[in-house]
């Protein structure tokens, strides 16, 4: 660490309970950023999560049979899964590259980037050949398409959610960083949607020889959508504030770490309480989202538009009140909100399975929608108290590492263990019981974390110090 001459000022991060080591200022004062606080200009609410669903529902309905052949079903479902899981492998490594350049060099190049890889990647799962034609080459390819899907989204997520968050004012975070999220049911009812027309209109041999290959090539439309409206957006002003402040201490002669020594360093605290926040709320969308696909058409042996339906409506539904749960985290706070979901989806893991064993579709749709919008009170909030857990200058890594790590212990492999131990037991309490473990983890977490409702994001301390942490 370079020692900086007495009288010298440059940025670091306040000091916070978040995890992060006490220091004591010689001098310091705040400054605000140049430009007072927004409301952003909207941005689409993670747009390119309509490939990672895409696949997810594919994963369930058609690789099996397509690229993973079996005389038993449920083994076929099991390694298609496995290289759904894969994705879910590649986002921390994402998350970590495209949080430091976009620490580093800003939000906005990132999220290009990751959307050509992610819309590349699916078009090109749209023209793949399958076992029949080329043997097991086929599910390489996949599985090297899915790695580059997953590295995508591993940036994707962070970088869209701080884009709004550094854009908004304090005081209605929660609500407008709210809409980024939006992407995971509004991609799910995008890629449900086109999968249930198709599935409707196309025999069984239709859909399984070429159906299934459209709604993989049409995420080419929704990346010259998605380049339109993100090369409109403007740069985050709490990031360009931060690298300012950063780049005239560097030049004063300190010493800048990188973003990811840095929230390793002094805010591994604010990384494990994202990593247990994210248990209950991703276990429990891919147990409603995916494993109800497998189980309404191997367990109950419905439709699979049963299980689509359900899927499409609680979506929808969901896409909808995940801004009303952020909006009310900026009342009451991001806790409690969150706390609610978890609590309360603990309860439904139980009751959903239930309505599901009635076989009637009104019913299955129903338990569907109330799990969505059980979720919804964790993925409503997180987006602001994620982001109010880091600090600037590190704030994308922080964001990115922890919340992709998650995605490893508890998305990855939720539908792999849903479907293991329905498998395994014949019964679905075992899976309900998976959920009630997640959603424990998640309180535990929650109870350990401050609020952070109403923090600022655009406020930078300067002091007297030997290195650089804005």
């Amino acid at each position: 660490m370079t020692a900086c001459p007495p009288g010298r000022l440059q940025a670091v991060r306040r000091q916070d309970t978040a995890g992060h080591s006490g220091t004591q200022p010689v001098r310091k004062r705040q400054v605000r950023a140049p430009l007072a606080p927004q409301a952003p200009r909207w941005h689409p609410p993670g747009i390119k999560l309509y490939d990672f669903f895409l696949y997810t529902s594919a994963a369930a309905l058609v690789f099996g049979k397509l690229f993973f052949p079996s005389n038993d079903p449920l083994t076929g479902t099991l390694l298609a899964f496995l290289t759904y899981a894969v994705g879910f492998l590649a986002r921390p490594i994402g998350g970590l590259v495209f949080g430091h350049f976009g620490d580093r060099v800003g939000r906005k190049k990132l999220l290009v980037l990751s959307l050509l890889l992610m819309g590349g990647s699916t078009c090109a799962m749209g023209i793949l050949p399958t076992y029949a034609s080329v043997g097991v080459l086929a599910p390489i390819l996949l599985t090297l398409l899915r790695l580059v899907q997953g590295f995508a989204l591993g940036g994707e997520w962070g970088g869209a959610v701080l884009i709004v968050s550094e854009h908004g004012d304090d005081k209605r975070r929660g609500f407008w960083a709210s809409w980024p999220q939006c992407g995971a049911p509004g991609g799910n009812l995008l890629a449900t949607a086109v999968l249930a027309i198709l599935a409707a209109t196309q025999s069984d041999e239709a859909f399984l020889g070429w159906g299934w290959r459209i709604p993989f090539l049409l995420s080419g439309v929704l990346v010259v959508i998605g380049l339109w409206i993100r090369l409109a957006v403007s740069e985050s002003p709490a990031f360009l504030l931060a690298r300012k402040h950063s780049l005239a201490a560097q030049n004063n002669g300190a010493t800048e770490h990188a973003p990811v020594v840095e929230v390793f360093r002094k805010s591994w605290r604010a990384v494990l309480i994202t990593i247990g926040s994210r248990m209950a709320e991703n276990v429990s969308y891919y147990v409603i989202t995916a494993f109800i696909l497998v189980y309404v058409t191997t367990g109950l042996s419905l439709p699979k538009s049963a299980g689509l339906n359900a899927v499409l409506i609680g979506s929808a539904v969901h896409f909808v009140t995940i801004p009303l749960w952020g909006k009310l985290s900026d009342r009451i706070g991001r806790r409690p909100v969150y706390l609610f979901g978890a609590i309360g989806m603990a309860v439904w893991s139980f009751v959903f399975f239930a309505m599901l064993d009635t076989k009637n579709s009104a019913i299955i749709i129903l338990a569907a929608t109330i799990g969505l919008v059980l979720h919804g009170a964790m993925y409503g909030p997180q987006a602001a108290f994620f982001s109010e857990q880091f600090p600037t200058r590190v704030r994308y890594t922080g964001l990115s590492v922890g919340g992709q790590l998650s995605s490893i212990a508890a998305g990855a492999v939720a539908p792999l263990i849903a479907v293991a131990l329905f498998k395994e037991f014949g019964s679905t309490v075992p899976v309900s019981l998976y959920v009630v473990a997640m959603c424990a983890l998640t309180v535990i977490a929650l109870l350990a974390a401050r609020e952070t409702k109403g923090e600022s994001l655009h406020t930078e301390v300067l002091t007297e110090r030997g290195h650089v942490s804005a």
